[in-house]
């Protein structure tokens, strides 16, 4: 009897290392380690999919590839050595490295879907080889594709910011201990839910977050 291949999820992070971040770096630390628990988790509950995972973090020292596309079941957490806040924020640079990467990776590769995540307490400052309308249209081509984005900001408008790259999918939160974890456990079960659509063969382009009463919508 012939099984299904199954569908490849490609989630690939993109993590804010600039240093204003250290206010909040062990939350970020725990909050990324228990997001990667729960895509773990959801590869069980779905055993249609196959989960990837790619971290990369950016600052004004650089654009630092920290994992990638590794296979969710065997991937190392993140700790302090991986991830120490400095610098400044060059937002655009990191999201078009990032997904650049990516996209080549998964040239011809077949039933698969890319949910990325931006995560970041401040505005774009210091890019050099992306401009905001690059970025745009990237994202633009990829939307077209199974390719799914979120952005995750506090400290600064997060809808005009995010909108501004052409993504709607977007959640502020309150930099701060509590502010991080309650913004990691949104995350975790609007991924859960986005699984859940996967599995049952429904769109996954509409709305990504869900509420804190297990309702979607966006901030």
């Amino acid at each position: 009897m012939e099984t299904s291949p199954k569908q490849r999820v490609y989630n690939l992070i993109i993590l804010d290392e600039s240093g204003s971040m250290a206010t909040i770096m062990q939350p970020t630390i725990q909050g990324f380690n228990e997001v990667v628990q729960t895509i773990r988790g959801v590869q069980k509950q779905f055993p249609d999919q196959q989960h990837f995972i790619s971290l990369v973090t950016f600052n004004g020292l650089g654009v630092k590839t920290k994992l990638f596309n590794e296979p969710a079941e065997i991937l190392h957490e993140l700790d302090a050595r991986m991830y120490q806040p400095d610098a400044s924020t060059p937002l655009y640079d990191a999201i078009g490295f990032s997904i650049n990467k990516l996209k080549s990776t998964l040239y011809g590769v077949e039933n698969h879907h890319v949910l990325v995540t931006i995560l970041t307490d401040g505005e774009e400052n210091a890019s050099k080889e992306f401009s905001g309308q690059q970025v745009r249209q990237l994202i633009d081509d990829l939307k077209q594709q199974a390719w799914t984005f979120t952005y995750i900001g506090a400290n600064h408008n997060v809808q005009k910011a995010a909108f501004s790259l052409s993504i709607t999918n977007t959640l502020q939160f309150k930099a701060d201990a509590a502010g991080t974890d309650e913004m990691f456990a949104r995350d975790r079960r609007s991924r859960v839910a986005y699984s859940q659509k996967l599995s049952r063969g429904e769109d996954v382009k509409g709305s990504y977050f869900v509420g804190g009463e297990g309702k979607k919508g966006e901030s």
